[in-house]
C-alpha cells in the first residue's frame, strides 16, 4: 500500500520539488498551499495535473484553515504517514530594528503552524502506531548569525520541539527528523519571495554605516558559497525521498543537507548529542 504524504508549502521551491519527487516515485502526495483560487493558482494547477497529486488549500497560520485540511485528507485517504512541514518565513534585520508585531510573523508560520499540523495529524497517528514527521529548518540550526536572530529563533525552537517529541512519540512509533538545508538558490533567497524584514528603518539607520557594511559583506559570503558549490534544491527533495525510504527505526533526529558546510554541521550535531548524553547522565545519577 502507498504512503500518503501531507506537504506544506508547496507553490514554489523545495516544497514544490518536493512534491514532484515523491509523486514521480509513486506516492500519494497532498501537496497544501495557500490561496490556491488566487496567487497561487497557476502552481496549484501545475501541480494537480501531475499524478498521484492532490492540491489542498491551507494557511498554516490559520487554525481552523490547518484542521479542515487535515481533516478532509484523512476523511479522503484514511490515513497520512507522513507530514512534511516545509511552509516557512524568512527575512533578515537587526534585531532592534525589527517591531514585535514583525517578529511575531516569523513564530506564527515557522513554529506555531508546525503546532498546528503536529495537533492536527498526531491523533490518527497515534491511533495507526505509525508516522514520520520532517520539519525543515535552518543550516544555522543551533547558532545564530547578525541580521538573522529571530529567524534563526523561530527555527531553533522547531528543534526543541522536534527533539522532545522524539521520545514523547516513541510509544506511538512516530519518527521526527529535521532538516538542516543550508542555502540553495530558492525564491525565498533569490528575492522573488517577499521577505519579514525589519521594518523600524529609522532605528536601522542609527546602526549604519557599519550595519550595512557587515550585511553587505555576509549576503557576499553567503551568496558567493552558493554558486561555488553549486547548491541545488533537488538536494532536498532527493533528502526527503531518502528519508521516506529509509527503514522504520533507522532515521537520525538530525539530517543536514549542506554541501557548503563540509561536514562541520554533522560534527556540530555529533558533539551536541554526546553533550546531551553527558547532561542527561548527571540528572539520572
Amino acid at each position: 500500500m502507498t504512503k500518503t504524504i501531507f506537504i506544506t508549502g508547496t507553490s514554489t521551491g523545495f516544497g514544490k520539488l518536493t512534491t514532484i519527487t515523491l509523486a514521480k516515485a509513486g506516492y500519494t502526495v497532498i501537496a497544501g498551499m495557500r490561496e490556491i483560487n488566487g496567487k497561487n493558482e497557476t502552481a496549484a494547477k501545475e501541480l494537480s495535473a501531475l499524478p498521484n497529486v492532490e492540491v489542498v488549500d491551507i494557511d498554516v497560520t490559520n487554525d481552523s484553515s490547518v484542521q479542515h485540511a487535515f481533516k478532509n485528507t484523512l476523511d479522503k485517504y484514511g490515513k497520512i504517514d507522513v507530514l512534511i512541514n516545509n511552509a516557512g518565513l524568512a527575512g533578515f534585520g537587526l534585531l532592534e530594528a525589527y517591531s514585535i508585531d514583525q517578529i511575531k510573523k516569523f513564530f506564527e508560520v515557522n513554529f506555531y503552524g508546525i503546532i498546528r499540523t503536529y495537533q492536527a495529524v498526531l491523533p490518527s497517528m497515534r491511533l495507526a502506531k505509525n508516522g514520520l514527521i520532517i520539519n525543515l529548518t535552518s543550516g544555522a540550526s543551533a547558532h545564530s548569525l547578525p541580521f538573522m536572530g529571530p529567524y534563526l529563533a523561530s527555527k531553533f525552537s522547531v528543534e526543541a520541539i522536534t527533539e522532545s517529541l522524539q521520545d514523547e512519540l516513541k510509544q506511538f512509533n512516530i519518527e521526527n527528523v529535521t532538516i538542516q538545508p543550508g542555502v540553495y538558490p530558492t525564491e525565498m533567497n533569490s528575492g522573488v519571495k517577499q521577505g519579514n524584514n525589519a521594518d523600524r528603518t529609522e532605528i536601522a539607520e542609527e546602526y549604519n554605516p557599519v550595519a550595512s557594511e557587515m550585511f553587505n559583506a555576509i549576503g557576499a559570503g553567503l551568496f558567493g558559497k552558493m554558486q561555488e558549490f553549486n547548491m541545488n534544491p533537488q538536494t532536498i527533495a532527493d533528502g526527503i525521498l531518502e528519508l521516506i525510504e529509509m527503514e522504520k527505526g533507522s532515521r537520525p533526529l538530525r539530517f543536514p543537507l549542506d554541501a557548503i558546510a563540509q561536514g562541520t554541521d554533522i560534527d556540530f550535531i555529533n558533539a551536541r548529542a554526546d553533550y546531551k548524553a553527558k547532561w542527561a547522565s548527571k540528572y539520572a545519577g
